[in-house]
């Protein structure tokens, strides 16, 4: 095996150890192979060129024994905390050509062929993380245990312009069944959503789930039952060819329908997924190995490991204060018992594990909020991903009240009600009379100036912004606005709140819009602004597809709710003026509560607009009718002028956080690596604003 790769050289290599376990029951000696980068906990092992050798030539001895007739049986596990989180993306970054990129996935498919190969049976003890290879490492293998605690098993390549290339492709869908098998290679990684472990096991990914305490232990113990026959596993027959193909036509009308051809990685993945029934082993991961090699020199792969790095390094968030500065807080209020507000309240109280009030005018509204948290605590339990014991807990640290002095004991205080400076200003006006000195204040506002919420207080350093998106438990950004006066303390608050939520924080500036509302309102504006002007609607809302986008324009207008959009769009053209376009038509959307899509033709497919609402916009004025390509240009074009704006106002410091915000709360795709990387790529900056956003070669490597 060949590990002269230029990659190689700068690996940190994660070792297989071997050793032998006497099990019980006489089943004879377990070799057990550790894989183990020499890190602390805090860094994932991971599979580079070395890797995968160290893994071959370990394996490659124990079979040697086994073939001696002194091994019964043989295990991998990880060290603490994981069993791998796949291969080493920064190095596959750098891979100069494809000739060493289809060395990489052979090697992989040769260690991992060792485990199905050994001639005794093959256990993988997952004991952590495994993700992608390292998911597949132990696919590979007969039998699959897992600790109770691990959250993290998937097959995300698709998501990073890859394809589950060390056999994913073929095992899964004869593990599981074809359409549980599409789920985990397509629609999971879209949404970046990895299975726990009872859910893995509920599909049939793995085959038991142990407690952590004594994990390896009760593994071991399991496998042996295994070999003595005291304990069978049974596996699912081949889906028959008609099951298989349709959900393969289901699964590709939906790629058609969402992504519209944008990206390829998706679909190399389904044409291996479509061909890996009647396929021989040997024949399906050689196609693996090609499809691996074409992609990792894509664009789209180069521009994935790009966004993947900004995702992974925006947990150490730019410009936020020492975390020494930030106030410990140990009871939240929330200003507000709507929909937004029963949101944050649920997932502070799930999150940072301390009571929570919610207030609002009335007892009637105060109900309803509490309602919804309950909905939210019922679907939980009722499917699985939280205890009855926990939602219980979590259900009774949430208050509701009436009473504004309720929020005295808070340590936190956040407002979530209508987006109406007065009223925001009212209600800030209102706190500062009961809160404590120390209490810091936050304003969920989406759009609006927090130094004019903060402006008539007597303590405007207290306040500062957190902006959370809808869903609030989903979306995993939060945009931390530093007003005219917010302190470090308060600014350390948020972040670190934010950081106990999960939550990834980008710290902008008082601007409005801030950065994703800014960008994502503008979008609309244009993509609106062109039917204004006579472009049909359904030209309009297909423009887009190129960039493969996570819906429609129409559909996130209806997503977001019109009479929203239009607020936001409305104030944006009031503070930065006619480059953000004035629409009549959507005014009278709003005015006459008109439907903007249907409902959708099939579960996954994009809702269609409803031709109703053509009528709702006068034709053309001024302007010509544009085609999807003339459309698409307008949006990029736009959205280069904006970028430049923004960066000169300073709403943030780096064009690295403009990306980061439109990945996290836009849904701007990893195959795009970012708005950009992505303007310059496509010629629109230097065009626009005669000049690169990014140094050259930057959106190449993680920036990380």
């Amino acid at each position: 095996m060949s590990t002269t790769t230029t990659e190689a050289r700068a690996e940190r290599v994660t070792h297989a150890h071997a050793r032998d376990v006497q099990l019980p029951d006489g089943a004879g000696t377990l070799a057990l192979v550790t894989l183990d980068n020499g890190l602390d906990h805090t860094k994932p092992s991971t599979l580079g060129p070395l890797g995968i050798a160290s893994l071959f030539e370990t394996l490659t001895a124990v079979r040697g024994r086994v073939e001696a007739g002194e091994i019964s049986a043989v295990a991998v596990t990880g060290k603490p905390y994981f069993l791998a989180a796949g291969a080493d993306l920064s190095l596959i970054g750098s891979i100069p050509d494809r000739s060493v990129a289809l060395e990489l996935g052979r090697n992989g498919h040769a260690a991992y062929e060792l485990l199905h190969s050994m001639g005794v049976p093959t256990f993988a003890f997952v004991n952590g993380i495994a993700l992608g290879g390292g998911l597949e490492l132990a696919l590979n293998c007969d039998y699959r245990t897992v600790a109770s605690d691990v959250r993290a098993l998937a097959l995300p390549e698709t998501g990073l312009g890859l394809v589950p290339g060390w056999g994913g492709a073929y095992i899964v869908p004869r593990l599981v069944g074809i359409e549980k098998a599409l789920e985990v290679i397509l629609t999971r990684p879209a949404a970046n959503k990895p299975y726990a472990a009872a859910e893995a096991a509920s599909i049939g990914l793995v085959d038991l789930v142990l407690d952590p305490s004594d994990f390896l232990e009760e593994s071991i113990r399991w496998a042996a039952r295994v070999l003595t026959g005291a304990v069978v596993v049974e596996r699912r027959p081949l889906d028959p060819a008609p099951l298989w193909d349709g959900a393969v036509a289901i699964a590709r009308q939906r790629l058609d329908a969402v992504i519209n051809g944008s990206r390829p990685a998706p679909y190399r993945a389904l044409d291996l997924v479509a061909a890996a029934r009647d396929a021989s082993r040997v024949d399906a991961f050689a196609a693996e190995d090609e499809a691996l090699a074409d992609l990792i020199m894509s664009d789209e792969m180069r521009a994935s490991i790009y966004a993947f790095g900004l995702v992974s390094g925006g947990k150490k968030p730019v410009g936020a204060p020492d975390r020494s500065l930030a106030q410990p807080v140990t009871r939240v209020g929330i200003v507000g018992a709507g929909l937004m507000a029963a949101q944050i309240a649920t997932l502070f109280a799930q999150r940072l594990g301390v009571p929570v009030v919610m207030r609002d005018l009335d007892q009637e509204r105060v109900d309803k909020g509490l309602a919804a948290v309950k909905a939210t605590v019922d679907r939980l339990t009722s499917t699985g991903r939280m205890s009855q014991a926990t939602g219980s807990r979590l259900l009774g640290s949430i208050h509701g009240t009436t009473d504004l002095a309720e929020f005295a004991s808070c340590d936190l205080v956040i407002e979530a009600v209508t987006e109406i400076l007065d009223l925001k200003k009212r209600v800030f006006a209102e706190l500062e009379t009961v809160i404590s000195p120390t209490a810091i204040l936050a304003t969920n506002t989406s759009a609006l100036s927090v130094s004019a919420m903060a402006a008539d207080l007597q303590h405007p350093e207290r306040v500062v912004g957190l902006h959370f998106f809808n869903p609030v438990a989903a979306m995993p950004l939060v945009e931390v606005v530093q007003a005219e006066h917010t302190s470090l303390e308060a600014l350390a608050t948020g972040f670190a709140v934010a950081a106990k939520l999960r939550k990834t924080a980008v710290l902008v500036a008082d601007r409005p819009g801030f950065v994703v509302n800014r960008l994502l309102v503008l979008l609309l504006g244009v993509i609106v602004d062109a039917v204004e002007h006579g472009t049909p609607v359904e030209v309009a809302d297909r423009a887009l597809r190129p960039l493969g986008l996570p819906m429609p324009p129409f559909e996130l207008f209806d997503l977001v709710g019109p009479a929203v959009g239009l607020h936001v769009l409305t104030s944006l053209r009031e503070e930065l003026g006619d480059r953000f376009p004035r629409s009549p038509g959507l005014e009278k959307l709003v005015a006459d509560g008109t439907r903007v899509v249907l409902p959708a033709p099939a579960k996954g497919l994009p809702k269609p607009v409803d031709p109703a609402i053509q009528s709702a916009f006068t034709g053309p004025s001024e302007g010509t009718a544009l085609d999807e390509a003339g459309v698409l240009d307008s949006v990029l074009s736009a959205l280069t002028v904006e970028v430049g704006h923004m960066l000169e106002e300073g709403v943030v410091s780096t064009p690295q956080q403009i990306d980061l915000c439109m990945i996290l709360g836009a849904g701007w795709g990893f195959h795009l690596g970012g708005l950009t990387p992505y303007l310059d790529r496509t010629g629109y900056s230097e065009r626009i604003l005669g000049h690169r956003l990014l140094p050259d070669g930057a959106a190449n490597v993680p920036a990380v």
